[in-house]
């Protein structure tokens, strides 16, 4: 609601703030929920055992996997090592971009009862999910980095610094950060309207996209209609470029014997130019539709009084 009758000198300055000002009101909210966030995440304890909390589940699983895979797949397996190590790496930072706006609100919501306090604050209310979120986001992003090193120095990945293609590496990291987070704003929407048992929502969809996105294993063992679902996602082009960038010539998670996309292409594997392009065209398009989707979700929680709902859960 507009600010019309403020008087004093700063009348015109709190009616810009409450109407949502401009890019620098925006960038400065946006930097203080980031700074919020990663306060919220890491005051509990001392940095040393923060570290240690943050990075423990990441080498679990990347643990986990390979036990897994040297088991199973005994010699054959040796080709898909890296392939399944890259990837298990870099899910700490998905699974903590896709769960940490709906995380924010449950915090809020459930825990600390200050979510329609936060929703009257000057600042926008996406952009205070998307600091919160950002600030997961980047604790997921140092657990990804300690986990990669880890399979490089103790598990054997092989990454030659001077074959690693940094235009697309830096280009594919900084595209698909915003995609991420909006997947997480997609899962947000859900939990404003959910009752019961929301926090298990964010992990079990997070869960659900480790299937599809060809993170340890290709899409084309998938059915061809799993495996268009992976193709839609900017998730699995951001894996991808990931993956291309610092394992060139190693196998790609897109294309291969009988995948859709070598039925549909002809190719045996994107190169890297259509990997940016589709990382592009999928992230604009999931950033679209998450946007709509928790403004009309936010507006249906405000008209039905479910910001100050606390589930029991």
């Amino acid at each position: 609601m507009a600010v019309t009758d403020v008087r004093g000198p700063d009348a015109g300055r709190l009616a810009d703030l409450t109407n949502g000002g401009g890019l620098a009101d925006t960038l400065r909210s946006f930097r203080v929920a980031l700074l919020l966030g990663w306060r919220v995440e890491s005051n509990w304890t001392d940095p040393v055992l923060f570290v240690i909390y943050t990075v423990a589940k990441p080498l679990a699983s990347l643990l986990l996997l390979v036990v897994m895979i040297t088991i199973i797949g005994g010699a054959a397996s040796a080709g898909l090592r890296d392939f399944v190590l890259l990837g298990s790496a870099l899910w700490a930072t998905l699974v903590t971009g896709i769960a940490g706006p709906a995380w924010s609100i449950l915090d809020d919501r459930e825990r600390y009862r200050m979510l329609k306090y936060l929703y009257v604050s000057p600042s926008t209310f996406l952009i205070l999910l998307l600091g919160r979120g950002g600030a997961r986001l980047a604790a997921g992003a140092m657990g990804s980095v300690i986990a990669l090193a880890f399979a490089i120095v103790l598990l054997g990945l092989k990454i030659d610094v001077g074959h690693i293609d940094w235009p697309l590496l830096v280009l594919s990291l900084g595209m698909g950060l915003l995609p991420i987070l909006s997947i997480g704003i997609l899962m947000a929407a859900v939990i404003l309207q959910t009752r019961q048992e929301s926090w298990s929502y964010p992990e079990a969809f997070a869960g659900a996209l480790f299937l599809v996105t060809g993170v340890v294993f290709p899409l084309a063992v998938l059915p061809d209609p799993v495996e268009l679902l992976g193709l839609i996602n900017p998730v699995t082009w951001w894996v991808a470029g990931v993956r291309l960038a610092l394992l060139p010539g190693g196998p790609s998670s897109i294309g291969g014997a009988g995948s859709l996309w070598t039925s549909a292409t002809g190719f045996a594997a994107p190169d890297s130019v259509t990997i940016l392009v589709a990382l592009f065209v999928t992230g604009s398009l999931s950033t679209l539709a998450a946007t709509i989707a928790f403004r009309t979700s936010e507006r249906r929680a405000r008209n039905l009084g479910l910001l100050d709902r606390t589930t029991g859960s």
